[in-house]
């Protein structure tokens, strides 16, 4: 087979570098590429970025879906709430799977890719169902489509579809392939995750002094579940302190949840992080603390493990195949705040073991390392343009 030649279909991709909206896929395409694949990225437009770009290595094509003040669907993570929440979104939407549809044909026309490879099933997969004609097609399941197809009646036999008209589908850990089988779609459902940067997250080379320090690292919404970790904070034994690194909807109302709860002066509002500040910021960690419900994978306790941090989280989702009692990791159950609260002041009462954590990071790295993760997919982009 000569040089496969990958369109990846997505509607998340950095903007810039540092971005982070669909850096994981990013990660993947380069990774991709370094294997001597040619490789294209096909991505919505949004205000303030060129139509065409060649971003680190790589050509991306952003095509237009609508007026720029109307471009508000990729890159904000809010798709779906704006789809389902109004006219202009339910209308940009609409201009989105039209104009994908042709941007996807003419790349094809012009590019004549090998395969194309659509991450997550809506809308990207959406795209490739309608506008990849015979070219085979790899649909990549990320957790939000999944939830979206399961919590919405009208969604499900639309995602159905969707998977049926692909070669291959795959799904960022074991439980979120679980969850996507009930779908009830003809494939077996392949888990493959996608990489993380195992040179920005490692441990530190000396040893660091985390005091009683924990971290917490992602969206403030409900789902993230940063409320339950508060009010396990008021319950700790010692004094305890926590970073909290993102931004959200939920941060005032959370705040105001931490001022109730009388620990306001224990918690330091990081905002937005940098994937170096998040490096940082593991690195000097007690513990992370990843108390959210159905993460498709659980990123941030692959990263925090990375640099050595031990990863306190949920048993719900991804998080149950990548935090684990034999590595360092400790899984309570979803919403028990006093199980939660008595996990953290085990962990931080412990003696730090070198051993687990070395067997943590080792772990991580053979399953997430960018080279491994992209080996798996040029495999299945072989297979599927081999057997279709």
């Amino acid at each position: 087979m000569t040089v496969p030649r990958i369109l990846f279909v997505t509607h998340a991709y950095p903007r810039c570098i540092g971005d982070a909206p669909g850096s994981f896929v990013h990660r993947l395409v380069r990774g991709v590429q370094a294997l001597g694949a040619e490789v294209r990225v096909l991505a919505p437009h949004a205000a303030g970025l060129a139509e065409r770009e060649v971003f680190e290595g790589v050509l991306v094509h952003r095509y237009r879906y609508a007026t720029e003040t109307m471009e508000t669907l990729a890159y904000t993570g809010t798709m779906a709430e704006q789809v389902l929440g109004g006219w202009r979104g339910k209308v940009a939407f609409g201009g989105m799977l039209l104009a994908g549809t042709r941007a996807l044909r003419r790349e094809i026309r012009a590019y004549r890719p090998t395969v194309v490879h659509a991450h997550w099933w809506f809308p990207s997969g959406m795209l490739a169902a309608m506008g990849a004609g015979a070219t085979p097609v790899v649909i990549t399941m990320h957790g939000s489509d999944v939830r979206l197809a399961l919590s919405r009646t009208v969604a499900h036999p639309i995602a159905r579809r969707v998977l049926d008209r692909a070669a291959a589908v795959t799904a960022v850990s074991d439980w979120l392939a679980r969850q996507a089988t009930t779908l009830g779609t003809r494939h077996t459902i392949r888990v493959a995750p996608m990489a993380v940067d195992t040179e920005r997250f490692q441990p530190a080379d000396l040893p660091v002094e985390a005091e009683r320090r924990l971290v917490f690292a992602g969206r403030l919404n409900a789902q993230k579940g940063l409320a339950d970790l508060l009010d396990a904070m008021a319950r700790l034994q010692g004094s305890a302190t926590l970073q909290v690194i993102g931004e959200g909807e939920d941060r005032a109302a959370l705040e105001a949840r931490a001022a109730r709860l009388g620990i306001a002066d224990r918690i330091e509002w990081r905002g937005r992080g940098t994937p170096e500040q998040l490096a940082t910021a593991f690195r000097g960690a007690a513990a992370v603390v990843i108390p959210s419900r159905g993460e498709g994978l659980g990123l941030v306790a692959v990263e925090a493990q990375l640099c050595g941090a031990p990863a306190i989280g949920y048993r719900s989702g991804g998080l149950s195949d990548v935090i684990d009692p034999s590595w360092g990791g400790v899984l309570v159950e979803p919403g028990d705040i006093v199980q939660l609260a008595s996990a953290i002041d085990t962990v931080l009462s412990a003696t730090p073991g070198s051993t687990r954590r070395d067997a943590a990071v080792r772990i991580m790295r053979e399953r997430f390392a960018p080279q491994a993760v992209a080996e798996r997919y040029v495999a299945l982009y072989r297979e599927v343009a081999t057997h279709g």
